[in-house]
């Protein structure tokens, strides 16, 4: 039987998100804005929610490229809250908008959004060693910090618990739990 970490679900995407996905360090600013805006659509849901609709966000939100996101005007906002692949919630899908305008702003002025993140964590992931669920923290100094900065560069949806939740997910911290079979191979991947 494999060990995996106790948030860990028997369905099939969780197993697949948290096996092959979950904490592997990511520096494409494409995936990377990809996944601020999807923990941002994930306030008050769970986070197999919006695994379960992410094929239809990737082609509701044009593969989440922010110069076409940045775009998007009312036309595009009423379509997409017609379209029921996604959670449709005026608030998070006007802050993808706004979001992707601060995301190329930064990408302008750090030469990345990869460069301007990782900054957070000094370019390399924090090792955690949490031996169980409840130990884990839902956020950090560093997502405080990340929370505080990115709004004054005008996202939203990016409180801290968002901001720390995607740190776990983009491999900025690893939160696999020492006896997840993860747990070692993420370590060994961000040694390197």
């Amino acid at each position: 039987m494999i060990n995996r970490c106790s948030w860990c679900t028997d369905d099939p995407a969780y197993i697949s998100y948290h096996d092959n996905e979950w904490a592997i360090p990511v520096h494409d600013d494409i995936r990377l804005f990809e996944m601020l805006l999807l923990e941002g659509n994930q306030a008050g849901l769970s986070w197999l929610t919006i695994l379960k609709k992410r094929e239809n966000y990737r082609k509701a939100f044009d593969g989440f490229r922010p110069e076409v996101v940045a775009e998007y005007r009312a036309a595009k906002v009423n379509q997409l809250l017609a379209d029921s692949g996604i959670i449709r919630n005026r608030a998070k899908i006007e802050a993808a908008t706004r979001n992707a305008q601060a995301a190329l702003k930064i990408q302008e002025e750090y030469g990345s959004l990869d460069s301007f993140l990782w900054g957070f964590v000094g370019g390399r992931p924090i090792q955690n060693a949490w031996k169980g669920l409840e130990e884990i923290p839902c956020r950090s100094r560093e997502s405080d910090l990340m929370s505080k900065e990115l709004k004054k560069k005008n996202f939203t949806f990016v409180g801290t618990k968002i901001c720390y939740s995607f740190m776990q997910a983009v491999g900025m911290v690893n939160d696999h739990e020492v006896t997840c079979f993860c747990y070692n191979k993420i370590r060994r991947m961000s040694e390197r």
